[in-house]
C-alpha cells in the first residue's frame, strides 16, 4: 500500500477536460461532458420505516441556476433532463448527525463528469432527526433501498448502468461504506474500546444513549454486504476498530480510503489507521495535511458557517475550497477507473 500525500496526487491527477475525456473517466457513451447538474429531492420505501429522504444528482444539459436549499447554495438545473446513458450511479451516506448536502460539491463534480448521485438522509440519524444517533446497524440497508429505488422506481433509471454500482461515505458514512462492500463488524469490540477511550466521540456518543449501547453490546458481527456495489470511497471512518482483518477479508472491490491528518474526533491509530491496516489486497490510501475530520464536507457558507461553527472552521493554513477542488477530482478519477466497464 503506498500512501499519497496532496502535493503528489494532486499532480497526478491534473487534467483538462480533453484529457478527462480522451482517459474515459466518463461515460463512454458520452460525446461532451454535460454541462451542469440536475438535481431533485425524492423518497425511497425502507419497508415499514418511514420513507428515505434523498437528494439526487445527475448529468444534465440544461443550464445551471443558483438553488438554496437551507443553509446551502447550489449551482444546480432542478428537474432538468437527464443526459446520457449508461451512466454509473454512487450513493453518498452522511456522518452521524449530517444531511443529504452535506457533501453536494462532490455529488454535483460527479454529476457534471457523468454520475447519477443519490445521497440519502439516514433516518433517525441526521440533522433534524437523531432519535437512533448511537445506532449503526440500519444504515447499510438504508443505502441498499436508495439503490433498489434509483434503479427500480427513479424516472430516469433507463439512463443508468446497474452494474456500475459505487458508494461514497464519510465518517459514520464511511463505516456504512465498508459494511455495504462486505465489511463485517462487531459491534462488541465497543465497550473494551471506550472503557479505555471514554473521550472519544463515539464513546460519548453512546454514554448518552445507555439502551442503544446495550442493543450494541449484544449486537455480534455483522455485515450489510450489497453485491451491487463495485467500489467505494471512504473518508475518516468511524468505529474502525471494529474491523480487523478477517472481518474485512472479503472486501475484494477497489477502495479509496481518506485521512485527515489532523482528525480531532477520530484520532489515530483507532479509526482511519485500522481500517488501513485491515483491508486486503492493494489500497488507494489519501492523507491529508493538516485537515480536521469535518474538512471532508463541503465548503461553508457564510449562511452555515454561522449556524454550525464546529463543523467549518478549519485549521490555520488549510483551505478547504482549495482542497476540495483536488479531493472532487481524485474522487472523480477513482469511480472512473473503479466503474469503467
Amino acid at each position: 500500500m503506498k500512501t499519497f500525500t496532496l502535493p503528489r496526487f494532486v499532480s497526478r491527477l491534473a487534467c483538462s477536460a480533453l484529457f478527462c475525456l480522451s482517459a474515459g473517466l466518463l461515460s463512454p457513451v458520452q460525446a461532451a461532458p454535460p454541462v451542469a447538474a440536475g438535481f431533485e429531492a425524492l423518497q425511497a420505501a425502507d419497508g415499514t420505516d418511514k420513507p428515505l429522504e434523498v437528494s439526487l444528482w445527475y448529468p444534465t444539459e440544461a443550464a445551471a441556476q443558483q438553488v438554496t436549499l437551507g443553509p446551502f447554495t447550489l449551482d444546480v438545473a432542478r428537474g432538468g433532463a437527464v443526459a446520457g446513458q449508461g451512466l454509473p450511479l454512487i450513493v453518498i451516506s452522511h456522518g452521524n448527525g449530517g444531511s443529504s448536502l452535506g457533501h453536494h460539491d462532490t455529488a454535483i463534480a460527479l454529476a457534471q463528469a457523468g454520475y447519477v448521485v443519490a445521497a440519502v438522509s439516514h433516518t433517525g440519524d441526521n440533522h433534524a432527526d437523531q432519535s437512533k444517533e448511537a445506532s449503526v446497524m440500519d444504515r447499510p440497508r438504508h443505502v441498499s433501498r436508495v439503490i433498489d429505488h434509483v434503479l427500480t422506481k427513479w424516472h430516469g433509471r433507463d439512463h443508468i448502468d446497474p452494474s456500475r454500482v459505487g458508494v461514497f461515505g464519510f465518517s459514520s458514512g464511511a463505516f456504512t461504506a465498508l459494511t455495504v462492500v462486505g465489511g463485517a463488524f462487531d459491534l462488541g469490540r465497543i465497550a473494551a474500546h471506550c472503557q479505555q477511550h471514554p473521550d472519544h466521540y463515539a464513546c460519548q456518543l453512546i454514554a448518552r444513549r445507555p439502551a442503544a449501547a446495550a442493543a450494541l453490546a449484544s449486537a455480534g458481527v455483522q455485515t450489510g454486504r450489497d453485491a451491487r456495489v463495485r467500489a467505494a470511497v471512504v473518508a475518516a471512518p468511524a468505529l474502525g476498530f471494529t474491523f480487523t482483518q478477517e472481518s474485512l477479508a472479503a472486501v475484494s472491490v477497489p477502495i479509496q480510503l481518506w485521512r485527515a491528518e489532523d482528525d480531532a474526533v477520530l484520532p489515530q491509530p483507532f479509526y482511519a489507521e485500522a481500517v488501513r491496516a485491515a483491508l486486503p489486497g492493494p489500497l488507494d490510501y489519501r492523507e491529508v495535511p493538516k485537515a480536521g475530520h469535518f474538512d471532508f464536507l463541503a465548503p461553508c457558507t457564510p449562511r452555515f458557517a454561522g449556524m454550525a461553527p464546529p463543523l467549518c472552521n478549519s485549521l490555520p493554513g488549510f483551505d478547504r475550497v482549495a482542497f476540495h477542488r483536488e479531493f472532487n477530482a481524485a474522487v472523480v478519477s477513482f469511480f472512473g477507473t473503479a466503474l469503467r466497464p
